[in-house]
């Protein structure tokens, strides 16, 4: 999958830093969240365009009223939580100056036909669907027929609403699906990151990828492991900052952490490989061989007795010490000896 000049794998993954709604509200600290995400080592900025009224109808009604959840949105209204999580439109194209000016790419998740109206005129390079807009048809159509690269969180979706989500972007030649989980934090035991590998099955013609909702490097570090071509991750400048999303956001610090952590990964996960490494060509050589142990006279039998199986492996192969045994030697040999096929009868 590309992206303007970024050619995302799984060995080159793609690592996002969602900014949300962590800017507060303020558009100096949404400038300094991005370059603070961008100096912990992100090569993508992703924002959020909606107007609250494009999520949520302004209503005190208890249907409205959010419930039951572990986290500080629970007793609030969705409106209000809109409300302070929301990006104004005329931010991005700020945000997009400074993501070009580092070479980082810089995109948003729309919440309806307006804002995607909106960002084609910004030149947003590819569109991301948010989990719970994966039902939502037509965004999904207006989104589809830009053309863009699209990248679609699958958090609380059946498989056959990710099928359907999937064809409406048939013509879209560059589609990525992440592994999400709905959850705010997740639970690491709710990732069920092994899906990662059914989707890469089930979709060949898409890149996979993980939204990490949980707290830690974990899950990302395992969803690298498991091929996994994007990392995004909510992301806060500090956790001074009084946001919608920073508690369960990473500081750049952390996000720094897990970035290196995941490379590391990469490089421990390799390729499908057989024989010695480069490396381990040096060890190799420790392996055993067949040497002289006690002298061995001219017209003498090699025996058990006379030979051993020892390191390194400069002497004769394993595979000759049956065949040797009984075999007479054609001149005298010393402990420590090299045993040639040529020396015997």
């Amino acid at each position: 999958m590309k992206i303007k000049n970024f050619n995302l794998s799984s060995k080159n993954p793609l690592f996002v830093a969602e900014i949300s709604g962590n800017h507060a509200g303020d558009k100096k600290l949404l400038k300094k969240t991005i370059n603070s995400a961008i100096a912990a080592g992100s090569n993508a900025i992703k924002l959020q365009t909606y107007i609250p009224e494009d999520l949520t109808v302004n209503s005190k009604k208890k249907d409205f009223l959010i419930n039951g959840s572990k986290n500080k949105w629970d007793k609030k209204y969705l409106y209000e939580i809109y409300e302070k999580g929301q990006t104004p439109i005329n931010w991005y194209n700020e945000a997009l100056k400074i993501c070009k000016k580092k070479r980082v790419i810089c995109f948003s998740s729309p919440f309806s036909i307006d804002s995607v109206i909106a960002l084609q005129k910004l030149k947003c390079p590819v569109y991301k669907v948010a989990s719970l807009e994966i039902t939502n048809i037509p965004l999904l159509k207006e989104i589809a027929k830009t053309k863009k690269p699209v990248i679609i969180s699958t958090g609380g979706a059946t498989l056959d609403e990710i099928k359907k989500a999937v064809k409406i972007f048939k013509n879209n030649q560059n589609l990525a699906l992440l592994k999400c989980t709905v959850n705010y934090p997740a639970d690491l035991k709710d990732s069920n990151l092994l899906t990662i590998l059914d989707l890469k099955q089930r979709f060949p013609n898409c890149e996979i990828g993980f939204s990490d909702h949980t707290i830690g490097d974990i899950a990302s570090i395992t969803a690298v492991a498991l091929g996994a071509s994007i990392i995004e991750k909510h992301f806060v400048l500090n956790k001074k900052v009084n946001s919608i999303d920073n508690f369960f956001s990473s500081t750049s610090r952390e996000l720094s952490q897990l970035i290196k952590n995941c490379k590391k990964t990469i490089l421990c996960r390799g390729n499908n490989f057989y024989g010695p490494t480069k490396n381990e060509k040096n060890s190799i050589r420790y392996r055993r061989s067949i040497y002289v142990s006690k002298k061995i006279k001219k017209g003498e039998k090699i025996t058990k007795n006379n030979i051993q199986i020892v390191r390194p492996s400069y002497g004769l192969d394993l595979n000759y010490y049956d065949k040797i045994i009984g075999n007479i030697s054609k001149k005298n040999l010393f402990p420590g000896d090299k045993i040639f096929l040529k020396y015997l009868k």
